[in-house]
């Protein structure tokens, strides 16, 4: 069954960390509302690369332009059955917007299924959601995120509403485990042998 997913985004949000999982979910058939604090409906935010090569912490390049499809005056959280929130350097600027924090604490308050990554944790913190979940995040934000309440645990994690991973290297556990927290229905069928 399709569901009307948010994803909160931002300018020089991690680019896989929004491209992946907004195409992912469109695929299998729901339907994904982009939205960031003032920006129109037509308008782009830019995209950072984060790449993991062996040092202390990850490279920054310049990724895409990622289209906004609605604005915050054009939503209500409580039309939409879940909510994304990528990475990036975007949440240390987006968790400064009550809007922001708002809507985040409405889809905890209704129990409805969030999925964050990376950096994304930095929202649900300042959100102050996050008292009692067991979770991850990217490995730089746990003081932050344990400052907020929450246990660490260092892998992908779901616990009641909330599926939580550490960057997008992590996408195939923590895409799975949202889209069965969303209950879609996407068991691959079996290939089957051509016909001589």
């Amino acid at each position: 069954m399709s569901k009307q997913i948010l994803m909160i985004v931002g300018d020089f949000g991690e680019d896989y960390e929004l491209m992946v999982p907004y195409q992912t979910l469109e695929t299998v058939g729901h339907s994904v509302d982009t939205v960031c604090p003032d920006k129109e409906a037509g308008e782009t935010v830019k995209t950072a690369i984060h790449d993991f090569r062996g040092d202390q912490t990850y490279l920054e390049e310049r990724g895409h332009n990622f289209n906004v499809n609605t604005t915050f005056d054009e939503i209500d959280p409580s039309e939409y059955d879940a909510l994304v929130v990528p990475g990036g350097r975007a949440p240390e600027y987006l968790r400064t917007y009550d809007i922001v924090l708002d809507t985040v604490q409405h889809f905890f308050e209704a129990d409805k299924p969030v999925a964050a990554l990376c950096h994304g944790p930095q929202i649900l913190a300042a959100a102050d959601v996050l008292d009692g979940y067991e979770m991850t995040a990217y490995p730089a934000v746990r003081a932050e995120v344990e400052s907020a309440g929450c246990s660490w645990v260092d892998e992908v994690t779901v616990d009641q509403n909330l599926v939580t991973g550490q960057a997008w290297p992590d996408h195939p556990e923590w895409l799975s485990a949202f889209l069965e927290l969303l209950e879609s229905d996407v068991a691959a069928e079996e290939p089957t042998a051509a016909d001589d």
